[in-house]
C-alpha cells in the first residue's frame, strides 16, 4: 500500500514537472508567434516529447494556451513584481517595478520581449478562458501600479493626477516601448523613461 502511494505521488510529481516544462516553453513560443500559434504537435517535436503524452497533460489547446498565460504570469512575478516588492511601498516600489520592467524586455526573459504585450492584442475581441486570464493578469498589473501610486501620493508624492489614470499612462508607455524594441527602435527605451520620470517626478 504504501509503494503504491509512493509511486503514484512520484507519478504526480512528474507530470507537474513536465507540465510545467511544457507551458514555459509554450510561453516562449507564444511570446513571438502568438497563443493561436500553439499546438500540442509543435510543442511535442520542439521538446521531443510524444503528442499523446502532452495531450494527456493538457486535454485541448486552449488548456495550453492558459497554461502558457499561466506560466508567462509567473515568470513576470519571479522577475519584476517579487523584487519590487521588496522594496518600500509607494514611490520606491513603484520605481524598482518600472525599472525591473524595463530590464525584463530590453534583455527579454521571453524571446519576444513581453508576454502579455504580444498577446493582449491577440485576445482582446475573443471571449473565453484564454482571455479571461489574459485580462486577468494585465488588471492585475495595473492595479499594483495604481496602489503603489497611492502609496507614493499619501507619502506627498506624485500629486495632483488621479493614480489609476497614471497607472494606465505607465503601462500604455511600457506596452510601446516592448514594441518599438522589438522593431528596433533602442532609444525608445530612455524616451519613454524620461516620460515616466515626468510622471511619477
Amino acid at each position: 500500500m504504501v509503494d503504491t502511494a509512493t509511486t503514484s505521488d512520484q507519478r504526480l510529481i512528474k507530470g507537474a514537472l513536465a507540465r510545467a516544462s511544457i507551458a514555459r516553453h509554450a510561453a516562449d513560443v507564444a511570446s513571438v508567434e502568438g497563443l493561436t500559434g500553439l499546438s500540442i504537435g509543435r510543442l511535442a517535436t520542439d521538446l521531443g516529447l510524444s503528442k499523446s503524452g502532452v495531450a494527456t497533460l493538457f486535454g485541448t489547446k486552449e488548456n495550453l494556451q492558459v497554461a502558457a498565460v499561466q506560466s508567462a504570469r509567473e515568470v513576470f512575478i519571479e522577475h519584476v513584481v517579487r523584487p519590487g516588492m521588496k522594496e518600500q511601498a509607494g514611490l520606491p516600489r513603484l520605481r524598482t517595478l518600472i525599472d525591473r520592467w524595463f530590464d525584463f524586455v530590453s534583455a527579454p526573459v521571453f524571446p519576444g520581449g513581453c508576454f502579455r504585450v504580444a498577446t493582449v492584442s491577440e485576445f482582446d475581441s475573443r471571449p473565453g478562458p484564454v482571455r479571461d486570464a489574459i485580462a486577468a493578469d494585465q488588471r492585475d498589473w495595473r492595479d499594483l501600479l495604481t496602489r503603489e501610486l497611492r502609496r507614493a501620493q499619501e507619502q506627498g508624492a506624485v500629486q495632483g493626477r488621479d493614480a489609476a489614470a497614471v497607472a494606465f499612462e505607465i503601462e500604455a508607455l511600457l506596452s510601446a516601448v516592448n514594441t518599438a524594441l522589438r522593431m528596433g527602435e533602442p532609444d525608445a527605451a530612455s524616451m519613454a523613461r524620461e516620460i515616466i520620470d515626468g510622471l511619477i517626478g
